[in-house]
């Protein structure tokens, strides 16, 4: 308990936080403010303190997973943001820093995390995205985004935004009728089927979910769409043939840091001469760092978020021109509390679809996702890139034109009209 107690008071300092040990003791840490809350802390053995002084982010996880940690006075939400909040990024919060010893430790874990060879990549695929359909159809819009939305000023609703996430990138990508599109990591096939809907451009999804890839088509084939909207179960690495745009949201963040050129390298390949590449990933503010116990273990195995100098120092020796950079701050915060409300909604169906402890283990994982947007170092980039400097218009003017005719449903200069498909699909 000595080190826990020693970290804490280094911790906390704005609101309080009551530790009642196993055998009674009471302790206290911080200070009483307006606008912070008041939390509680009870540990249910003796073994609790050890475990999350050795490695806070898994030892804490696993104790709350398992009911020895329990939160009073709030939920897992308020008491990972209370922690988090106490230790903003921007001010020099070291939450996601490990000390010395651990740190070669993980730096070993690392390495053999971010091989990602093929049989790991679908390995590492299935441990999180064949969870089930019942699961992610308690949480996710119609659209089955399952990636940050865009909450800009006309968006309130999860549905909305994930809409103005999808309108945003088509317009990143210039689409027009006729493009093919490649999009890499397709998820359920909501992002391809909607650009094809947008736009009329032909859209081609690869995945390395076997359950994915079954609800992407059958999809599709409801929505009479299987001659324009096509998906397959491919490896990036195995993909062939020349692609008028490429799309990937949400699919970077598994590819493992020793793959980042191959991956580049692949695109440069697919990618036509005059071609426009959109990439969506979670990435980080700050420098390099590794993934944490936690969701090494138990969300994402072999999952890693880059560094921006480190997408960068991968797509610089590619031949590839980045375009554009857009930053996405707290976007993915606002989506990430978002699911976590539906998912407190849905308590007995998910402990009736699995357990209490994965219960208590997926609020942990989204509530240690969302603080991080909010006081971590996390971000989300949008990074559009092209092989030819002259593929787009000289300003990025036509982003926002593009983006506005998309949801007015008019016409671009060629007649063509692109219209937003608000509500939800013929996907259930």
């Amino acid at each position: 308990m000595l080190l826990l107690d020693q970290a804490l008071k280094r911790l906390i300092r704005q609101g309080t936080l009551t530790v009642t040990e196993s055998s009674g003791r009471v302790r206290h840490y911080g200070e009483a403010k307006p606008g912070w809350p008041d939390l509680g802390l009870r540990l249910m053995d003796g073994k609790v303190p050890g475990s999350i002084a050795r490695d806070p982010s898994l030892g804490f996880a696993e104790a709350y997973m398992d009911d020895r940690a329990r939160i009073e006075g709030g939920d897992i939400m308020d008491f990972v943001g209370f922690i988090r909040r106490n230790n903003p990024w921007e001010r020099g919060g070291d939450l996601d820093n490990p000390g010395p010893v651990k740190r070669v430790l993980e730096r070993i874990a690392f390495m053999v995390d971010q091989r990602n060879q093929r049989v790991a990549s679908r390995r590492n695929v299935a441990h999180h995205y064949d969870l089930g359909d019942d699961l992610y159809e308690l949480f996710l819009d119609p659209l089955r985004q399952y990636s940050c939305a865009y909450w800009d000023a006309s968006a309130d609703t999860l549905e909305a935004t994930q809409e103005a996430k999808i309108a945003h990138i088509a317009a990143k990508l210039a689409l027009r009728p006729g493009h093919r599109v490649l999009d890499i990591g397709c998820g359920w096939g909501g992002l391809a089927i909607q650009l094809h809907k947008l736009t009329g451009a032909h859209v081609h999804g690869i995945t390395l979910s076997r359950e994915q890839l079954a609800y992407a088509k059958a999809w599709s084939e409801r929505e009479g769409l299987a001659d324009k909207v096509t998906f397959a179960l491919t490896d990036y690495r195995d993909e062939e043939g020349r692609f008028d745009r490429i799309v990937s949201v949400g699919m970077f963040e598994h590819v493992g840091v020793p793959n980042y050129r191959a991956f580049f390298a692949k695109c440069h390949d697919l990618l036509a001469q005059d071609g426009v590449m959109l990439l969506h990933t979670i990435g980080r503010a700050g420098p390099p760092n590794g993934t944490d116990g936690f969701t090494r273990k138990y969300i994402f195995p072999g999952g890693y978020i880059p560094s921006m100098s480190e997408a960068l120092k991968a797509i610089e020796p590619n031949k590839l021109m980045v375009s554009d950079v857009e930053v996405l701050r707290r976007h993915y915060a606002l989506t990430l509390r978002e699911w976590y409300r539906r998912c407190v909604a849905q308590e007995a169906r998910i402990v009736e679809l699995y357990d209490a402890r994965f219960y208590r283990m997926w609020l942990f994982y989204l509530a240690g996702a969302a603080t991080a947007f909010e006081h971590g170092d996390l971000v989300n980039f949008q990074f559009q890139i092209v092989r030819d400097r002259d593929a787009l218009p000289l300003t990025r003017d036509y982003i926002g034109d593009d983006e506005a005719r998309i949801r007015a449903g008019q016409p671009d200069a060629a007649g063509n009209v692109i219209r937003l498909n608000v509500g939800a699909p013929t996907s259930r």
